[in-house]
């Protein structure tokens, strides 16, 4: 029966279709512009605007076309990102690396700690965290990071920071702030070196339990969100080291026309997370829509169209 019931979604719904034949490589011989208006039309149900582009998420698609220097790929590579990261504003802020490799055959998992991370280096989302060796399941683990290492990520949203990215896995120590079980997010949008609002993110790890909300710098809650999140309930207290952070924000996108920088605050210390060119692959559903019409209007990109 549940055969029956995925063959039926497959054939009934577009969006999942291409996302199955795009995962199987169907498309890879699409060019980017090609590519990116097919998966925009299934995604959002309009034709994108790549001529005059208005909208936040229409920018970064043209943008992804667009927009192409060779240290974006080292920015977006999460081993490679650390000294680009570091070289800036400094190696203290840099959360410690146990070891990289490019095969999970290469790992002693017996000489890793009793806690630690593991990542990929090329894509998004592929994360293996280990809270307790004992009851680590390393099957499961080699299983994820597996099929993740194996997959080209850059055709699944042509988004080409990734294009270039050595696929390897990294291994990154376990960080706990206090006695919080899991970290706060905060990811900040910035605009030619201006951080203009950032998003606060609780739970990631389950669906269901992920909170985010928006929140301005001066740490009041935006006026917008996000439909595919449960916003959080209250207002969290506003980190110790929220100046230095915005400090490191402009910093580290100084001169790009749009970068997610996302940091932590750890144990009283700001630590660096990752870089993001394309938050939601350039798609992020507003709440309300018109947000997406108002957060474009801070990203220019004028510039770049005349050229």
């Amino acid at each position: 029966m549940r055969i029956i019931q995925c063959i039926k979604k497959f054939l009934e719904n577009p969006k999942i279709r291409f996302g199955y034949l795009s995962a199987l490589g169907f498309y890879n011989h699409l060019p980017d512009e090609e590519y990116v208006c097919k998966e925009w039309k299934l995604v959002c149900g309009t034709e994108l605007n790549l001529e005059s582009p208005q909208t936040f998420n229409e920018k970064l698609q043209w943008l992804k076309i667009n927009n192409h220097k060779a240290e974006y790929t080292t920015m977006v590579d999460k081993y490679a990102a650390k000294k680009y990261v570091a070289d800036r504003i400094g190696k203290e802020h840099i959360i410690p690396t146990l070891g990289v490799w490019e095969s999970l055959d290469e790992i002693d998992f017996d000489s890793l700690p009793e806690q630690f991370v593991l990542k990929c280096t090329h894509d998004s989302g592929a994360i293996v965290i280990c809270r307790d060796k004992d009851k680590f399941d390393k099957k499961e683990a080699q299983k994820k990071l597996t099929k993740y290492l194996k997959r080209k990520y850059y055709y699944c949203h042509r988004e080409w920071p990734y294009k270039n990215v050595l696929p390897r896995i990294i291994a990154e120590k376990y960080m706990q702030d206090g006695t919080q079980a899991a970290l706060t997010d905060y990811k900040f949008y910035c605009f030619n070196g201006t951080p203009r609002y950032l998003y606060v993110s609780t739970g990631m790890e389950n669906h269901e339990t992920a909170r985010v909300s928006f929140v301005d710098t001066n740490w009041e809650f935006a006026n917008f969100g996000r439909t595919d999140y449960k916003p959080l309930e209250e207002l969290p207290p506003k980190p110790d080291k929220f100046e230095e952070m915005l400090g490191i924000a402009r910093i580290l996108s100084k001169g790009i026309p749009f970068l997610r920088v996302d940091l932590y605050e750890i144990n009283g210390k700001v630590y660096f997370g990752e870089l993001t060119f394309t938050p939601c692959a350039g798609m992020m559903p507003f709440d309300p829509p018109s947000a997406d019409f108002e957060i474009g209007k801070m990203l220019d990109i004028s510039y770049l169209l005349k050229k």
